[in-house]
């Protein structure tokens, strides 16, 4: 057995979604919406097997779909990708970013890691034979500073795995922080590799800013993007990676012996998505703004404690004002004694855990919101 997996634990997303089903208890626990997604582009991954071709598609990723990456980036963040040389289309993004990790890490090689941090990141890091180092953010802001990052970088430093925006925080990094970010990669000769899938799911009137089109960071920049996100069909696993040619030859080595390929019926699908007009992706936004803010307001009125969420589809809220100390025996009450499901956000650290806050995914539909406020309402305090 191979320690690195054998010794982890269940995950906490399947110890809450456990008692989530034993219990009947609302999930809020598990990123996904309860939305089945848009029906046109159902549709067409529909017509795509029924119509299509359902052999091996290119190993890059159709070139449709490749040319509809690279037209959909100019458009929403203004950067100039070769369809041809710069995009690979990979099963998910989590099979890119293994594929990453693997293309760029030798081993004893140093990573950098933001904690919390999706839950993949780890393992997968020391299954590349990586050194994780660790940057602890901390609430309410979770932002960057140059003192953190010092400690973390060194002159092993060879990849930064940075995550915008950040889940479970629902942070939106800001252009300071991405300009000290670039800063420390060119200082140390590091490739940054950037979980950006929630680029599309930011609210109040934010942008997002990839660091691929900052400044001295084209060549030394992979940018991982998803399809699942984008378009809240999170069981489609069709994941956009872009770098330079350098970068992406090797990338691509990786690719070939992992899946080799994505359904070209769900590629076909994606491309026609990516072409939606500007009234899809401002409404996506806008409905899941108006839930967070539902979930917001009536958490709020419970005397819970919200922390700001600026993108994603989850919030946090920091319970030491209730007087809890313990998240994790916090969500284990929470789904057994009042039949909803939350995440403990200290299961997303690796070393500086913060033990006071949890995270809700507000992206389900107005009555299942406000039946997980009804059982909220009957909490017993400690």
């Amino acid at each position: 057995m191979n320690p690195i997996f054998s010794a982890l634990p269940t995950s906490v997303f399947e110890v809450m979604s456990q008692l989530a089903r034993e219990t009947g208890a609302i999930n809020l626990g598990q990123g996904f919406p309860d939305d089945p997604g848009p029906e046109d582009v159902r549709r067409k991954a529909a017509d795509a097997v029924i119509n299509g071709w359902n052999q091996y598609p290119p190993m890059m990723g159709l070139p449709e779909l490749r040319q509809a990456v690279a037209s959909h980036y100019k458009r929403w963040q203004g950067l100039d990708l070769d369809a041809d040389r710069e995009i690979m289309i990979t099963s998910g993004a989590t099979e890119a970013i293994a594929g990453a990790l693997m293309a760029l890490v030798a081993p004893g090689d140093e990573v950098v890691l933001f904690e919390p941090m999706y839950d993949a990141y780890v393992p997968l890091v020391r299954r590349a034979g990586g050194v994780p180092k660790f940057v602890t953010l901390t609430p309410p802001h979770f932002g960057l500073t140059e003192e953190a990052l010092a400690k973390a970088f060194s002159p092993k430093t060879r990849v930064v795995l940075f995550n915008n925006p950040l889940n479970p925080t629902a942070t939106v990094f800001s252009a300071a922080d991405l300009d000290l970010l670039a800063d420390f990669c060119v200082r140390h000769d590091a490739i940054a590799v950037c979980d950006e899938v929630w680029e599309h799911v930011v609210f109040d009137g934010h942008r997002h800013v990839p660091v691929l089109g900052r400044p001295d960071m084209r060549e030394r920049t992979v940018k991982i993007s998803s399809a699942g996100k984008i378009f809240s069909l999170t069981g489609w696993k069709v994941g956009f990676v872009m770098a330079a040619p350098a970068i992406m030859r090797v990338l691509a080595k990786a690719h070939q012996y992992i899946t080799f390929t994505t359904p070209p019926n769900l590629q076909s699908a994606v491309a026609y998505g990516l072409g939606k007009d500007d009234g899809y992706f401002d409404g996506m936004r806008a409905d899941f703004q108006r839930s967070r803010d539902r979930f917001t307001a009536g958490l709020q009125n419970l005397g819970f404690s919200v922390l700001p969420s600026a993108g994603t589809y989850f919030l946090n809220v920091d319970i030491a004002g209730l007087g809890e100390a313990d998240d994790v025996d916090f969500c284990r009450r929470l789904v057994i004694e009042n039949g909803v499901a939350a995440i403990p956000v200290s299961a997303f650290y690796a070393e500086g855990a913060v033990k006071t806050v949890v995270r809700f995914c507000f992206a389900k539909r107005d009555e299942t919101l406000d039946g997980a406020l009804e059982r909220l309402a009957a909490r017993k305090p400690r």
